[in-house]
């Protein structure tokens, strides 16, 4: 049976569940749409720092965060485009954004659909209009997050989405886990410099890694809890692995364009006059 109830927090709250699977995802729609807990059975798929959501002040370490219009870091914060410019930190303003809770449905699997609009605030950093909705699901062992980007203005409009998930990986585990890639290169963000990919020890004191040759859509975290698959629309080539040694986490990232895109163009995507763009992450558990 598939369920979605409003939960009795201080912190407005959804949870989505299927109790048939054991399965259950808690939704924030206040913190940018963030959901903050994804748990099959006894497994607990994501991390989460509490005191960083219960904070507005604070960017979630936890969770998913969604990255848009940018994923990554611009060069000195700044973009530049087409006689357009500005400034946006790392990321964008997605995640730090409420976005409005559009509906919610149980039939073929528990739903709730999110919606984040241009307005006032987004128009202050980024000229455009734009329509963002994503339809979050559960059903058996997956979620499945569905995003819908319309562009109602009058001009093409540039961007990039990405998802920042953090799955719970406890420091003693690092060492074990490994992630599904065939990638030869990457930009390692710790050292700032290109290099060779090998094995990748994830119990190091830092990994920033941008898979530079990964060449798909789709990627593994296997952990010995259970592997964590995510598959990702065409449009989610590049692919990002991020932890820090002593933080139970580690964040294996998909992103549509690589950070800075938005200045030197690579990845970038476009979205036309009263076009529509749908794309689609799904995480499951084996």
């Amino acid at each position: 049976m598939f369920r979605v109830d409003k939960l009795d927090d201080t912190l407005e709250s959804l949870e989505l569940e299927d109790t048939d699977a054991g399965s259950r995802v808690v939704v924030a729609p206040s913190r940018g749409g963030l959901v903050t807990r994804f748990r099959v059975g006894d497994d607990d798929v994501l991390f989460l720092d509490e005191s960083t959501l219960r904070d507005p002040s604070k960017n979630v370490r936890g969770g998913i965060p969604v990255l848009f219009p940018t994923p990554g870091k611009l060069e000195g914060d700044a973009w530049s485009y087409l006689g357009h410019s500005g400034h946006l930190k790392q990321h964008g303003f997605a995640r730090n954004m409420p976005w409005r809770v559009a509906r919610t449905t149980t039939d073929d699997a528990a739903v709730c659909t999110l919606r984040l609009l241009s307005d006032a605030d987004t128009h202050a950093t980024w000229p455009w209009e734009f329509e963002l909705e994503h339809r979050i699901s559960l059903a058996g062992r997956a979620l499945h997050i569905e995003q819908r980007l319309h562009n109602p203005g009058q001009f093409p409009m540039p961007f990039g989405l990405g998802f920042h998930p953090y799955f719970r990986v406890p420091q003693a585990d690092k060492a074990k886990t490994r992630i599904d890639t065939r990638a030869t290169r990457a930009w390692d963000n710790v050292r700032k410099a290109e290099v060779r990919l090998g094995s990748i020890d994830l119990s190091a004191e830092e990994v920033d890694l941008h898979l530079l040759d990964h060449g798909r859509s789709d990627s593994a975290l296997e952990r010995p809890g259970g592997n964590v698959r995510i598959r990702a629309s065409q449009d989610y080539q590049r692919w990002v692995i991020w932890t820090v040694r002593g933080r139970d986490f580690v964040c294996l990232e998909p992103w549509t364009s690589p950070g800075n895109a938005l200045n030197t163009g690579e990845g970038l995507l476009v979205q036309e006059p009263g076009a529509t763009r749908t794309t689609w992450i799904e995480i499951s558990v084996a």
